[in-house]
């Protein structure tokens, strides 16, 4: 039976990968930075709170990763950790890289101290290639970074790179467009989207203050995201993937589609706020996986229009239980 230490247990993307590493048989520790007092919802959305061993661990203080990794000596790690929000990062920019570029390089060193034959993801972003214009990104496209956040996961990318080749770890990156799921937060533009046209058709006279929305993402699935997370580890090399459904939608063409699903125009109800404008971002975000599906034989099977439909179903559904 293999042993999966999932660091960032508690977000959208650790909770589905418990549930998928769950059915496969493995047994699963999560981290969090204080497990006592983290309340865990995901896990108890997904009903698999009582099936994963929990332990604190500060993924910036060495001595914390390496007392982990020796009590809990998994065979797979991974590194979901660290501040996710773009926006957040630019009011937060020590907090974003020492969260995200120290965590994964003490988690590299733990590794490599230890000297036991551990397989290591590490969770990259898209935001590493800043806009990309038309063109969609693969593994071999340059990094352009707009943010501090996509800066520290450029960072992040390269130290696991450099370990991979330096000391022969097991250790690959994925490189995630966006991908979404009830799971979602509302401080992601996505959720705030889904939630406020739910209301809205529920009757609130509320409006929708949202910034640029002529952006382009190429949004997906995320329980279909973390299922390429486990299939890089299965592989007998390590190496780095680009995930993504290889189209791009902009936002107001999610937004559209949000409130169509509650037979909404949102014309009606949406209001553009400039002082949600970031002081850089992507104009378009486009990913090219055609090496997972050959390599991985992962291929995205839902698009933007049945994302946010699936999201705005489980909005509902929740919002009557």
């Amino acid at each position: 039976m293999k042993k999966a230490l999932i660091c960032g247990i508690s977000g959208q993307d650790g909770a589905y990968l418990a549930h998928l590493l769950l059915n496969q048989g493995y047994t699963i520790c999560g981290t969090s930075r204080d497990a006592q007092i983290s309340s865990f919802q995901n896990l108890l959305h997904l009903a698999i709170r009582d099936q994963v061993k929990l332990e604190s661990m500060a993924l910036n203080d060495f001595r914390s990763v390496l007392q982990v990794l020796t009590k809990i000596q998994p065979d797979e790690i991974y590194n979901l950790a660290g501040q996710s929000s773009v926006g957040l990062s630019f009011e937060q920019p020590v907090e974003t890289l020492e969260s995200i570029t120290t965590g994964t390089l003490n988690l590299l060193e733990a590794i490599r101290f230890l000297g036991v034959p551990i397989k290591l993801y590490n969770a990259g972003s898209s935001e590493c290639f800043g806009d990309t214009g038309q063109t969609a990104a693969d593994e071999t496209t340059p990094f352009r970074p707009r943010s501090p956040y996509a800066v520290a996961k450029a960072a992040a990318f390269w130290e696991v790179a450099n370990y991979r080749e330096a000391y022969g770890l097991f250790a690959c990156s994925g490189i995630l467009f966006n991908h979404e799921s009830p799971l979602r937060p509302e401080r992601f533009v996505t959720q705030k989207i889904v939630a406020a046209a739910c209301r809205i058709a529920e009757g609130s006279t509320e409006q929708l203050y949202l910034g640029n929305m002529q952006i382009q993402r190429d949004w997906g699935w995320a329980p279909e995201y973390v299922e390429a997370m486990y299939l890089m580890l299965q592989q007998s090399q390590p190496d780095d993937y680009v995930i993504a459904t290889g189209e791009s939608s902009s936002l107001e063409e999610f937004v559209a589609a949000a409130f169509a699903s509650v037979n909404l125009d949102w014309r009606n109800h949406v209001v553009i706020d400039n002082s949600l404008l970031r002081p850089t971002d992507l104009a378009v975000g486009k990913g090219n996986p055609v090496k997972a599906k050959d390599k991985l034989g992962w291929q995205a099977k839902y698009k933007m229009k049945q994302v946010v439909q699936m999201m705005v179903e489980a909005k509902r559904m929740f919002s009557k239980s």
